[in-house]
């Protein structure tokens, strides 16, 4: 099969796929932090290359619902960030509607402001193999819901091993973009097997 893993620069999605012989490429404005077969470069290039199924992860900083808070800054509509949130809306769009059989948009809760199509479920690292509590959406074409593989106990301390991606520091957002290990072979085996 052929897969596309959009907007990702870490390489950990890509890898699950490539792991059971599947023929899957990232792509990322970013280059792949993991060596392996990534474009570097804008999605839209490569989007009509006759891929089966994506699994996109858009940029998520003015669409999410934690950032809302920045669209009203003292009571004042933020028009620039406001912007830049149509934007994002606008390419989040474009991903969906890509001419792939299967399509999976993988996001946070976003703002409602934006009005983007109704999720498929909500998933967590929990439910994976990780004791980290970030509740994730999914947008689902022509998949079957992520099912859980490995529910574990949620535990709170930033001090644990997994929990890299709440740190601080100027790394904070692109820690934060990385999807989980257990996730990623999720998503290669349910939605990778038998096709």
């Amino acid at each position: 099969m052929k897969v596309l893993i959009a907007c990702e620069f870490n390489g950990i999605v890509r890898e699950a796929f490539l792991a059971r012989g599947h023929e899957a490429m990232s792509c990322d404005l970013l280059p792949t932090e993991i060596p392996g077969p990534h474009y570097q470069g804008d999605v839209m290039d490569i989007i009509n290359d006759g891929w089966d199924l994506m699994i996109a992860h858009p940029p998520c900083t003015y669409l999410s619902n934690a950032g809302a808070r920045f669209l009203y800054p003292k009571g004042k509509l933020n028009e620039e960030r406001l912007e830049k949130g149509i934007e994002a809306k606008t390419f989040f769009e474009r991903l969906w509607y890509a001419p792939i059989e299967k399509i999976c948009i993988e996001n946070p809760v976003p703002s409602t402001i934006y009005r983007l199509p109704q999720r498929s479920q909500i998933i967590q690292p929990y439910e994976h193999g990780h004791p980290i509590q970030k509740k994730t959406c999914l947008w689902l074409k022509n998949f079957p819901p992520l099912l859980p593989t490995k529910i574990c106990a949620i535990r709170q301390s930033s001090k644990i091993p997994g929990n890299w991606f709440n740190k601080g520091g100027k790394d904070r957002q692109k820690n934060r973009a990385k999807t989980f290990e257990g996730i990623a072979e999720a998503m290669a085996d349910q939605w990778g097997r038998g096709q």
